[in-house]
């Protein structure tokens, strides 16, 4: 059975951009603009999963929010908020927002916070304590895809959510020239306005944050086409 998520977002291109690339995932969406009549379909229907804007007509995200968990709602929520908008983020969290995206986002960002979001909230509560968590390691290099989190020789490496995107896209792909163009599609999505020159400076943030690892990935320059990580050794993904 599908995933039903109900996106409460009245800016029509966004709305059609998430209910579009959700449904080709196997979502089941619906999509409301307006926050009462978001507020009600909430709480008279069974879903899995909101993605909420906090500016919406006629009831604000973070008064949805309130209203939904006042009435023992616990269905997931993820918070849409504008870049750099970091009050929003906290405002959302502490009205029990579970994650967030900002805008503008690619479309690999919102089904990986979407997959990671659900798969958390189903398994929390039925994980025994022992189970390991998903994890994908390259020589000294550990990739936590659920956590966005990167640990290289025992240390934490701070990436920022784009930066640990790219890296995680190139991993799943160890070998492969991949295209400056597929890197700005699936990180940044389609729509983005930004040149490939982004995708340059991300890469470029990437190497010199790994480069502390002796036994870690190397990230090769392709001249004119885009770039190849090369393995220290075959790729292992422990077994659950």
């Amino acid at each position: 059975m599908s995933h039903k998520v109900l996106v409460i977002e009245d800016e029509p291109t966004l709305a059609r951009l998430l209910s579009y690339n959700l449904s080709q995932e196997g979502y089941e969406t619906t999509v409301i603009d307006h926050g009462a009549e978001g507020l009600q379909t909430a709480l008279g229907r069974s879903f899995d999963l909101i993605i909420l804007d906090i500016m919406l007509p006629g009831m604000n995200g973070f008064e949805i929010l309130t209203r939904l968990r006042q009435n023992g709602i616990r269905i997931p929520v993820i918070i849409l908020t504008a870049r750099n908008a970091e009050e929003e983020v906290v405002q959302g969290l502490k009205h029990g927002a579970d994650d967030y995206i900002t805008k503008p986002f690619g479309v690999a960002e919102l089904l990986a916070r979407v997959s990671a979001v659900l798969r958390r909230t189903q398994l929390d509560d039925a994980k025994p304590a022992d189970t390991p968590e998903k994890v994908i390691t390259a020589g000294d290099l550990f990739i936590y895809p659920e956590k966005y989190e990167v640990v290289l020789g025992g240390e934490t490496v701070p990436l920022r959510p784009k930066e640990f995107e790219v890296l995680l896209y190139l991993v799943q792909r160890p070998g492969m020239v991949i295209t400056r163009d597929d890197l700005m599609n699936v990180v940044w999505g389609f729509d983005y306005i930004g040149g490939q020159r982004t995708v340059d400076v991300h890469v470029s943030s990437l190497r010199k944050k790994l480069e502390l690892g002796q036994q870690s990935v190397q990230i090769e320059s392709i001249r004119g086409v885009g770039y190849k990580l090369v393995m220290p050794k075959k790729l292992v993904t422990p077994k659950g």
